[in-house]
């Protein structure tokens, strides 16, 4: 895919970017290579290839499914201002 000058100023356009002529002749070769190099990536024959997670191949270290934390339920409702039915009670801020 070949972009030309006025490509690169509309695309500045729709992204409401202010490019001079230079700094468009500059984006103008970036994204050239850019979409050269996506051109080539897209050429390769796959075929065979297995889709991949992630690029090594690594597996999650697992630990056990082990309670760490004691329950405090009671504790934090015990010193709240006000609780009932075991919900916290607070002040009404919409009208």
């Amino acid at each position: 895919m070949s972009l030309s000058i006025s490509d690169i100023k509309r695309i500045a356009t729709l992204a409401r970017i202010e490019v001079s002529d230079a700094e468009a002749e500059v984006t103008l070769h970036k994204l050239s290579g850019i979409l050269g190099l996506i051109e080539a990536m897209q050429a390769v024959d796959t075929t065979g290839i297995v889709p991949m997670s992630h690029s090594q191949d690594v597996t999650q270290r697992l630990r056990p499914d082990l309670v760490t934390k004691t329950d405090q339920r009671a504790l934090f409702q015990s010193i709240a201002p006000a609780v009932e039915d075991g919900l916290y009670l607070v002040p009404k801020v919409i009208e």
